[in-house]
This record gives C-alpha cells, structure tokens and sequence, in this order.
C-alpha cells in the first residue's frame, strides 16, 4: 500500500490520542485502513479495536477495503456505525436488567403517529392543535425530540436555547409525553439507540465498569459531526485505558443544526480526553491545483477553522472551474460533457436548498435532459405546494373543475387555512355540489376562529374569479394566486422552523419567475403536472448536506445567489456564526468535483455570492496554469491574497514563481465595510463579469448604486459594497458635470 509522508506517520502512531485533520479526498480511508493493519502486526487484538463510521455506507465501504487489504484468515476488529453500537449496548444493557425491553420503530408513519398523539395530549385549544398537526410543524417537532437525545439536554432547555417560530411553545411538553408514550407501548426510536444506555450508564457507575476496559484503540471518523450524546458515549467506552484517534476536517462541519460543533477537534476534544498528537493529511486526490487554490480561499474568512491547507497531488486530473450566470450555460456545459463522450450520470447538481432545484428540474424538463433526485418526493410536480399551485391555474383554464370535490379539496388544503382536514373534505364536497359559500352560522363553520373563517372564504371567492381569468400570462396569473391566497404570510406562519418558511416563500418566488419565461399557460402547467420519474441515466440532483463524503467528475452548484448562498433574510439575518457555517458548507459543495466545477448564480434581481467573489477563482485558474505551465517564465502574477497563495507554493516547492500583491476586492455586505468612493470613468474587476468602466454613480456616495459597462457582459447596476469588485485603475478620468 502505497503511502504519503503524512500519511504513513498517522499509520506509525505510537501511544497517546491522535487527532488527524484530513482535507476533503485525503484518502482516509486508505490510510485507516492501513493504520487498523499496523496495529494488528503489532500485537493489538482484534476485538480491543474499535472502528467508528458516520453511516452505513462509509462502514461497509470501510469493511470491504479493510477485507481487501488483510492477509488471508486474519482477525478483524469491529467496525461500526454510532447507532449499531448504541443497539448493542442496548441490548446487553436490557439483558442485565437495566433497560427495559423495547421494539425499535423505524417507519416515518409510526414516529409521526406518535407525535401527532403527544400533540393531541399537550395541546386543548382547536386552532393551535390544527396548526401544531400540520405535516412542517410534526416534522419540526420529531427534529426537536431527536435534538434533545443528541445533546442530552433537558427540553425546556433546549426550547429556551432554540430559535424556533410562534407555534412551538408546545414542544418541551410534548416531548416528554413522547417519552411517556414511547414507554408504555415498550418502543424506541433511533436517537434511543444512544439516549437511553447513555443515561443509563451515567446513572450508575456500576454500569460503567461492566462496559469500559474491553477497548486499547478507537478510531473515529467525520469526527467534526459527533454530537454530545455519541462524545459522552465514546468517553465511557474509552475510559482511561484506550487511546482514541479522531479523524476529520472542522471546515466540513456542516451538521451544527443536529448537534455537531465545529470545535469537537479542537477544544472539545482536548477536554474529554487530554493532551493529543496532531497529524494533517493535506494532500488532496481528488482535484488539480485551481479548485485546492479555490477551497482554500473559500474558507480563509472562516476564524473557526484548522490552520491548514489543501494541496493537490501532483499526479490528480486537472480541474476546470468556471463561473457562469443563467440557465442556458447549465445546459451548454451538459452538452459539452455529452459530446465529450461522458455520460450523465457522471454528473451532480448542488443546492443549498431544495426549493432552489425547483428552476432546475423545470429547466432539464424542458431540455429533455434526463435527471434523478437523491429524495424522490422533492420532484417539483410532487411538492403539495406545487400541485395546488398548478391546480389554481389549471382552474383558470378548466371553470368545470369547480364541480370536482378533490379538485377543490387539494386548493382548499395548500397553503394551509389551518383547518383540519376531515372539515376541509367536507366543504369541498358541500361547495362542488351547491357552487355556494356556507352562511356564517352553518354547521360547517362552526367552532371556527374568525382568522380560518377568512381564509377560507377569501380563497373561495378567488376560486370563482378565476375562470375569468384564464386569458392572463402564466406570471401574472399566479402572481395574482399568491397575492389573493398571502400565501408568503401564511407559509412563514405554518412553518415551524424559520428556514422551511423562507424555503417555502423562495419557493414561490422561483416559480412565479419560472412562469414568466413563457407565454403560453397550458404549457406551463402541463410543465408543472408532468409526472418524471427517476432516470439512472441522468444528472443526480441533491443538496450539499446530501453530498458529503461523496465526489463526481463533474459539479454544478446552482443557485449561488446573496440570500440564497449564504442563506438569509431580512427577517433572518447573518450571525457572525452562521456565516461561518455556510461558508462551511459552501467549502464541502465545491470540493466534491474532479475535473469539472461550475458556479451557477441567477440573473435578474438575484446578486452573485459574496463566496464567489471570495473564491478568487480567476486568480486560481491563472496559478494553477502557471504550476501546470511546459515553460517557466519571469512574469509575475497579481494576487489578491498573496500571503494564502506563497504557502501554497511554498508547500509545492515551487518558490521561482513570482507573486505580487493585487488591490483587495471590496468587502462583503457586513457592517464595517471599507468605503470606497466611486467616480464615472473608475476601471473595476468583477469576479463574474470581468473588467468593466463605471458609468453612473447614484445614490449615498457611502453606499451607491453604480452602473458599469462591462467588455463581455455589458451594463450591469450593482450595490457597489456588496458586489464582488476590485479596483483596477486606481486613477479615475473626472466626473463629467
């Protein structure tokens, strides 16, 4: 097995805890795999080595290469998952009498049966039980209730801590009647796997002593994604007499929001166990010089990070990195890939959110170009939200629809009019058969709040208004739908989470935009109902979070957009932290390609990331060609960070090549940014549209709206603090009057 410098001193580790932070495609696997053989020549048995995965993929793709790679008939140490380890304990702990015997539930269904009767039993008044029942708010609550076990805190607690949306006040006392429930049934979930023999364990030091000692090694992997559960477990495991290796990289920790903690490599684990010997894996196998130059500029800002950078190998393919705005360079790059002789399938597109695919999917769908979704049920003519979008316009279109009770039915339930639906049911039928609104003092109406009254006959009347309709443009038409329905109103409100809520309203803003790059409605709303399938064949359409510890020859990020990418809102703003986890998470978005990276960012109101511009992707490709170039020449190259870029030379050996410092870009739109002040002939760089002249200067002269007239995009208007710019020409011709 062939092994780096680097790689070879984590494999040779003497005693002593380790901690290894290894950058995305280190090749960790490889190098645990030979650490766990080294350690059985020599002498450590078998069964006092304990192997830690994040899931059940990296377990099993962990167990064949480490079957692959042992002599014949050799003993291998246990390899397993957090929750396979937490099964076991729980069934040893059930076998001593200290645990109760209980069924593990693993189906949605039955989880949210239970949830929705812990609701009941905690909730008297109809309308916050209607709204505590609705399918975002249970799914709130089950991601609360899993939070809780994770970081083994009370949930009033918790409550108080989380910044969570009006309607869920109800969430610690529902918790705890989960429990209840949960315990008179004799059931468990997959957060018990590890709540209760952990609670167990540190209740009784007894118990401990039956479970610690067994263990001399433990190697824990996407260690930067533990939680304080899987911490506190792995410590009583441990004890005082096993060394434990942790392996990871603190800029991937991406899962804050289920408990993981960027500084678990760094303090929280000097904490628990002591004093470590650390190791970097800095070598990249995955992509060329360009993208290793680009993640580590992408993260710089970050101040929560290793002190480490990404270096690629010098036998790794060469990656192209590309910045491009609008769909048309999406599709253009796909056909280049296909004419290249590449299949599909060799391709992923990345979102921050899935709301942000929706655009996508219509865009491929209307190509023809074959795609899959790593989650079936996020196919835009699936989304609730959608089907009852494209059933108001489609009602515009067919008036005999307002005889159909289904039809009706699913207008009336989406979004929500915080009704029960079994009420719901039986006004569509009432209102499809008489064609006329119930009066106030109707059977059907009673024991409503005067907020559900209106709702309901608000979006009655739209529905008879809109058959009149039926002439409009498809944009205006369900811009009209959205307004008559306040349905950003009310999808912020029904939302238990603040995010799911803006999720939901960008939502809407995609598709009213999507409706108005065509004229024709049947079109759209046969775009809109045509039901796809997923093709093996096709692009692979996923999240960030769904991509880690994966890799393509080809990336695409879509959606790069302010607001989108780092996500926020007006209503959400940045915190310094939360900046720093989605630059985190832009950094494992970028790092999954090979050969191919495409930044996508919209067009129209939606301004290019501030992470493109921090990126400084033109600057990457040009040293990476200098580094990949047949002839050496004297030239120096302009950086924007030179200090970031000699290291990276600096670690390749490669000192002859000569850099100078370039004017810093302008900051990003946080406060404190540097003013600079902007005058009609000033030459700039954009990190998207190139280099372009200032033509009209508007606004606050500390915070101006600037026209430039760029050499290949044209005339662009931007936010002069807040767009991706550099000064090129610090002489300005002078203002003309």
């Amino acid at each position: 097995m062939r092994l780096t410098a680097e790689q070879r001193a984590v494999v040779e580790h003497g005693a002593g805890h380790a901690r290894v932070s290894a950058v995305a495609g280190a090749g960790k696997t490889t190098t645990l795999v030979a650490r766990v053989l080294h350690l059985l020549e020599q002498g450590v048995p078998a069964q006092r080595i304990l192997v830690l995965m994040f899931n059940r993929s990296a377990r099993e793709d962990f167990q064949r290469r480490l079957i692959e790679m042992a002599p014949t008939g050799q003993r291998l140490p246990d390899v397993r998952t957090f929750h396979s380890l937490g099964h076991r304990l729980t069934q040893s702990l059930t076998r001593w009498g200290a645990l109760a015997p209980r069924r593990l539930i693993s189906a949605d269904w039955q989880v949210e049966r239970l949830l929705r009767q812990a609701t009941l039993e905690v909730l008297e008044d109809g309308e916050r039980r209607d709204m505590a029942l609705e399918g975002d708010t249970l799914e709130a609550l089950a991601h609360f209730c899993g939070l809780v076990k994770a970081e083994m805190l009370p949930a009033a607690t918790l409550l108080e801590r989380l910044d969570l949306d009006e309607g869920c006040e109800h969430f610690a006392a529902a918790f705890e009647r989960l429990e209840a429930l949960l315990a008179e049934h004799g059931l468990m979930t997959y957060s018990d796997l590890l709540y209760r023999p952990l609670r167990a364990l540190e209740t009784d030091s007894a118990l401990v002593g039956r479970v610690e000692g067994y263990l001399d090694q433990a190697i824990v992997d996407e260690y930067q994604d533990i939680n304080q559960a899987q911490l506190r477990l792995l410590a009583l495991l441990a004890g005082r007499s096993a060394d434990v290796m942790a392996v990871g990289d603190a800029n991937q920790c991406i899962y804050e929001w289920r408990g993981a903690h960027p500084d678990t490599m760094r303090e929280h684990f000097s904490a628990t166990f002591g004093a470590a010997t650390d190791y970097p894996l800095s070598t990249t196998f995955r992509h060329g010089h360009s993208l290793a130059l680009l993640a580590n500029h992408a993260i710089a800002a970050n101040r929560r990070r290793p002190d480490q950078l990404c270096l690629a190998a010098p036998d790794n393919p060469v990656t192209e990195v590309a910045v491009e705005q609008g769909k048309a360079a999406l599709l253009a790059t796909l056909e280049r890939w296909r004419q290249g002789g590449r299949a599909l399938s060799e391709a992923c597109l990345l979102v921050r959110s899935w709301a942000l695919s929706v655009p996508v999917q219509l865009q491929l769908l209307q190509a023809g170009i074959p795609f899959r979704l790593a989650r079936e049920d996020r196919f835009v003519f699936r989304l609730p939200l959608v089907q009852a979008l494209a059933g108001y316009l489609r009602l515009s279109q067919t008036p005999a629809l307002l005889h159909d009770p289904g039809h009706l039915l699913r207008l009336l339930e989406q979004p929500t009019p915080f009704v029960a639906r079994e009420r719901l049911a039986a006004l569509a039928q009432r209102l499809a058969h008489t064609q006329q609104y119930p009066e106030r003092d109707d059977p059907l109406l009673a024991g409503l709040k005067p907020m559900q009254r209106r709702n309901l006959k608000r979006r009655w009347t739209l529905l008879c208004e809109l058959p009149r309709l039926g002439a409009w443009p498809p944009a205006r038409l369900l811009a009209h739908v959205v307004d008559a329905l306040d349905a950003e109103k009310v999808l912020k409100r029904a939302a238990a989470r603040r995010e799911k809520g803006e999720e939901d309203v960008r939502l809407l803003d995609v598709l009213v935009e999507q409706a108005g790059e065509t004229s024709d409605i049947e079109a759209f709303i046969e775009l809109l109902e045509r039901p796809v399938e997923n093709r093996d064949d096709g692009v692979l359409i996923t999240t960030v979070h769904g991509a880690k510890g994966l890799e393509w020859p080809l990336v695409m990020v879509a959606g790069v957009n302010e607001e989108d990418f780092p996500h926020y809102s007006r209503d959400n703003p940045l915190s310094a932290e939360r900046l720093e986890e989605e630059r985190r998470l832009f950094y494992v978005a970028v790092t999954r390609a090979r050969e191919h990276l495409l930044l996508l960012h919209d067009s129209g109101d939606h301004r290019p990331s501030r992470f493109i511009g921090e990126t400084q992707w033109l600057e990457c490709r040009q040293v990476a060609a200098r580094l990949s170039a047949a002839q050496e020449t004297s030239a120096p190259l302009g950086v924007t960070s030179p200090d970031l870029v000699s290291r990276y030379l600096a670690a390749l050996g490669r000192d002859e090549i000569a850099l100078v410092p370039r004017e810093p870009a302008l900051a990003e739109p946080t406060a404190g940014y540097a003013v600079q002040r902007y005058r009609p002939g000033l030459r700039l760089r954009h990190a998207v549209f190139g280099e372009g002249e200032v033509v009209v200067v508007e606004g606050n002269p500390d915070d101006p709206v600037i026209e430039v007239n760029f050499i290949q995009a044209g005339r662009r208007r931007l936010l002069a603090c807040r767009a991706p710019i550099e000064i090129v020409a610090a002489e300005a011709a002078p203002a003309t009057s």
